[in-house]
Formats: structure tokens, C-alpha cells, sequence
């Protein structure tokens, strides 16, 4: 008789898992995310059909729609990390599960770049976000540093959470192996 595939679930085995209730900040997040997106499909809504059905539309439906798609993308990525939803090579790392010492090396490894790779964006950022201080969006006349600001807060906001996880020595979450495969 064959071993039972450990990817398959056998329902009668284990009671399912209680789902845990979303932190503040995962709420926070998600509906800041679903209200630019819901911005954005009302403003490219009424200008498609003002544009087609009447010869006109609204000027500020694309520069309002950059702004916010800008916004939920990278309030998203920050969501994200805590949660260990960003690509990872999990596959890499699962021969070293048994060798603990190295794997915590490795994951050291890991967040230091996380730390220097996101501390590179948010001094790009952050130099955007300064040319940007001096002009203004030709529709709306919001300050073109609105633009990359998101891209500075996110990236500050998860480096820090990986300087967290490093001084916390967190281990990985390798459970999204079967994921992948």
C-alpha cells in the first residue's frame, strides 16, 4: 500500500481550522485598496460613457485614475509582507529545514537584502518625492510629490517591518511549498 500524498487533504482526519479574525491594519488596508478601486472604475466608467454616448468627458478621470491605481498598488505590497504573500523561492530554502543553523543564517540573509533593497527604493522615492514637491498635475493641480509618496511609505514601512523580523529572529513561513507546485 502506497503512502498517503501529503499534498491531498483527507477531511475526515482533522476538524477544519478556525479562520483568525483580520488585524486592524489588514482591514484598514483591504478597504483602502477597494476604495481606490472603486474611484477608479466609477471615474473610467463616466468618462467611457460621456466620452462615447456624448462626444465629451472629464479630464481629470485619467489623472485621478494614475493617482489612485499608484496608491492601491503599493498600499497592497505593504499588506502584503507581513503576510507573506510576496514572491518567495520557498523551493530553495526547504532543503535547509533540517538544518536549522543554516536556514536562520539564510534567513538573516534574507531580510538584510529585504532591508537594503527596500531602503533603495525609499531613497529614490523619497528624491521623486522632492521634484515632485515643485509641480503641480496639470488637471487636478495636486502635487506631483503625491506620486511617489506611496512608494516612499510602503518601502519605509516594510523595511521596517523586516528589521522587526530580523531582531525578532522570526524563522520563515516555508508553508506555502505546496502552493507552488
Amino acid at each position: 500500500m502506497s503512502a498517503p500524498d501529503p499534498h491531498l487533504s483527507d477531511d475526515s482526519a482533522a476538524p477544519a481550522a478556525v479562520p483568525q479574525p483580520q488585524p486592524l491594519w489588514q482591514k484598514i488596508g483591504e478597504g483602502a485598496m477597494a476604495l481606490c478601486l472603486a474611484v477608479m472604475a466609477l471615474a473610467v466608467f463616466i468618462n467611457v460613457v460621456l466620452r462615447y454616448g456624448f462626444g465629451s468627458g472629464v479630464a481629470a478621470s485619467e489623472e485621478l485614475s494614475r493617482l489612485l491605481f499608484v496608491w492601491m498598488v503599493f498600499i497592497g505590497a505593504t499588506a502584503a509582507y507581513p503576510l507573506g504573500q510576496h514572491m518567495a523561492f520557498n523551493s530553495l530554502l526547504l532543503p535547509l529545514r533540517r538544518k536549522p543553523l543554516a536556514l536562520t543564517l539564510i534567513t538573516s540573509l534574507i531580510r538584510v537584502a529585504v532591508i537594503v533593497a527596500a531602503s533603495l527604493v525609499a531613497w529614490g522615492a523619497w528624491q521623486q518625492v522632492r521634484v515632485g514637491m515643485d509641480s503641480q498635475s496639470v488637471v487636478l493641480g495636486y502635487s506631483n510629490a503625491l506620486l511617489p509618496l506611496p512608494a516612499l511609505l510602503s518601502s519605509v514601512a516594510i523595511a521596517l517591518m523586516a528589521l522587526w523580523e530580523l531582531c525578532r529572529q522570526q524563522p520563515l513561513d516555508l508553508a506555502h511549498e505546496s502552493d507552488v507546485e
